[in-house]
Parts: structure tokens; C-alpha cells; sequence
């Protein structure tokens, strides 16, 4: 049951990105369907509406063969659009990042859990590693118990104790709000 709750919590946030640039692209569809309706008095029907989901569903199902079994032209076409306006290429490619590091679609680096004091000494969290640069960890710290909000800090790698917990255990960790934790036995370990 762990495991199925783990995979939809991943796939909830695999739509994060498709539903940003959905929620941009229906605002756009709404100014432009006023703007229709004003000049030529035309409205939504359901038959309009069905053909849509169906193109929609149909264009979406294809997509997602099409990554399944390697890279879409599709997505790299709209990946290419994207990028070149100037305030649409930064939300979707933050998005993108984020649900690729959570996702696992990321290099192996974004998959390491660490512990850190946080927010004062004395107090150990569970931490995503999201980058490193030279001696200092850029972490990602999830609050319990939506683990999708948080904080990015930067620390030295001396203030960063190693978990053996893999991605999964620490977002259940964080989830369940500490009820569900594998390696109990880490504790022993941090520093008081």
C-alpha cells in the first residue's frame, strides 16, 4: 500500500508542469473566447467541447508512448517554444526540474536523503540533495506533511550527516509525520 501511495504521489507531481502551462494556456482560451463571442457572437457547444477532450486525450496518450520509448519531438518542439518567452521558460523549467528531481529523472545526486540541524542545532531533519558545488550541499528541506513544500538552504559538507534512506522512505518519513521511518537506527547516529 506504501508503494502504491509513493508511485501516486510521484504521478501527481509529474502533472505539475503540464498544469501550470494548462492553467496559462485555459486563461488565454477564455480571453480569446471572449473575445469571439464580442465579435462574432460565437459560444462553446458540446460537440466542440467532446472533440477537444477526445483530440486532447488522443494527443496526450501519443505523447506519452512517445517519451515511454525514448525522447518526443513533440515535447523538444514545445520545450523549444517555451523557452523562447520570457516569463513562461522560467516557471516551466523550474517545474520541469523539480518534478524530474522528485520524479527520479534526474542525475543520481538529486536522489541522496541527508540529515541537517535544522532549524537550530540539536534539531535533525531528513534533507533532498538537489545539487553540490565544490565543499557545500544545496539541499531541499520538506515539511511535514506535504513534502512538495519546504525550504532551500545552502550548507557546508561538514554540517551534512549521510542517511541510507533512499527518496522514497524520506517523502513516506515525511508524509506519515514520522510514524513511518525504516532507519530508526540512524538516529543513533546524529550528534546530540
Amino acid at each position: 500500500m506504501k508503494k502504491i501511495f509513493n508511485y501516486f504521489l510521484i504521478g501527481v507531481l509529474a502533472f505539475i508542469p503540464i498544469v501550470v502551462i494548462l492553467q496559462i494556456v485555459w486563461f488565454v482560451k477564455d480571453r480569446l473566447t471572449d473575445l469571439f463571442t464580442l465579435v462574432y457572437g460565437y459560444s462553446d457547444n458540446l460537440a466542440i467541447i467532446l472533440s477537444l477532450f477526445f483530440l486532447s486525450f488522443s494527443l496526450f496518450a501519443y505523447v506519452g508512448y512517445r517519451v515511454s520509448m525514448g525522447r518526443s519531438s513533440i515535447i523538444a518542439a514545445i520545450d523549444a517554444i517555451v523557452h523562447r518567452i520570457p516569463l513562461l521558460n522560467t516557471i516551466y523549467r523550474v517545474t520541469k526540474k523539480v518534478v524530474n528531481m522528485i520524479s527520479g529523472h534526474e542525475m543520481q545526486k538529486a536522489r541522496e536523503v541527508v540529515y541537517i540541524e535544522y532549524p537550530k542545532e540539536g534539531l535533525w531533519v531528513p534533507a533532498y540533495v538537489t545539487n553540490k558545488k565544490d565543499d557545500h550541499y544545496i539541499l531541499f528541506v520538506p515539511t511535514s506533511p506535504n513534502p512538495t513544500s519546504g525550504f532551500t538552504v545552502i550548507v557546508h559538507k561538514s554540517k551534512v550527516r549521510k542517511s541510507d534512506m533512499n527518496i522514497e522512505q524520506a517523502t513516506s518519513f515525511i508524509i506519515s509525520v514520522g510514524v513511518d521511518y525504516e532507519k530508526v537506527d540512524e538516529v543513533l547516529d546524529l550528534p546530540q
